[in-house]
Order: structure tokens, then sequence, then C-alpha cells
């Protein structure tokens, strides 16, 4: 690779870093090729991104930049896992690492606060922000719902005693 493409791609990092709201540095020792390509393919489908890029032109990639502690942690065989969703990176990354020996987080950022490994676990359990919708729509409709239960089966009771009423009247 000649300095015009290391520019390049150094240029296309930092772009895509910026853009992005978490970001979460790994270290992929050990892992296969097909490994790698359904850890991006479950990355892909989560909304994330998964890449590996020589640490020397990551480090270039994040100098200046609010990303610039995670410069340290570009050492041995690294792997950069990033998304504009502030939990689907983590999410998958977490599950990924704890099925397989290969890969290790080593820590992130999420906007301008870096984060250590607890805090990219702790982030990878926060529910998404489609199942936080869906429990809020579901806690605003359970009200509506008992309301209308009671008031079915008040209307019920009362249908039912008028009815034992008129049966009594009939015995009668």
């Amino acid at each position: 690779m000649n300095r015009t493409e290391k520019q390049q791609v150094v240029a296309e990092l930092r772009e895509t870093l910026a853009d992005a709201t978490l970001v979460i540095i790994v270290s992929q020792h050990g892992m296969t090729v097909a490994e790698s390509t359904r850890l991006r393919r479950q990355m892909r489908e989560a909304g994330a991104a998964y890449r590996v890029a020589k640490n020397r032109l990551a480090c270039l990639a994040v100098r200046g930049t609010r990303l610039e502690p995670l410069a340290e942690l570009f050492r041995g065989p690294t792997a950069i896992a990033y998304s504009e969703d502030p939990v689907a990176a983590a999410r998958v990354i977490v599950d990924y690492a704890d099925d397989h020996d290969g890969i290790t987080v080593l820590g992130g950022s999420l906007d301008d606060r870096a984060l250590g490994v607890p805090d990219v676990v702790t982030l990878a359990r926060v529910p998404s922000l489609d199942e936080l919708r869906g429990r809020l729509v579901g806690l605003i409709q359970a009200p509506a719902g008992r309301v209308a239960a009671c008031t079915q089966a008040a209307g019920g009771q009362i249908a039912r005693a008028l009815a034992a009423r008129a049966r009594q009247d009939e015995a009668a």
C-alpha cells in the first residue's frame, strides 16, 4: 500500500468513526476468516459495522478527534466495531465474545465518553430503543385495557342480575 492509499484509508476511517455514536475496540486473537465473516454479518443485521484496520492507520485516524484516547488500545491484532445506534454494536460484540474465545473487548467510546470493558458490557445489556418503545406503549395501553375490562365486567354483572330478576318475576 503506497502513501496515497494509506492517506485515503486514514481519511475514510476518520470520517466513518466521526459519524459513529458508539465505537468499540476489540482484540481478535485467533479468529478465523469464517468467524470474522459471521461476525460482520451479525453486525450488519444489527445496523452496525465491524472493520479490521492496521493499528498505525487507525491511530492516525483517531488523532485529533474525540476518539484519541482509544489510540492506546490499538496494540496487537485489533478491530473496530461501530454503530450510530448507541447499543447495537455493543450488544453484538459482547454476545459474540461470550460465545467465542477469539475476540475480547478492549474498550470503546460513546459520543465523547470513554468506555472501559465493564461499561461496554453494561451498555450491551441495555434494551434497544425499539424494545423500550414497545414497553412504553404496553404501559400506556395497560390502564385503558383494564378500564375496558372493568366496564365490560360491570355491564355483564348488571345484565346477569337483570336476567335473574326477570326469571324470578316469571316464576312468580
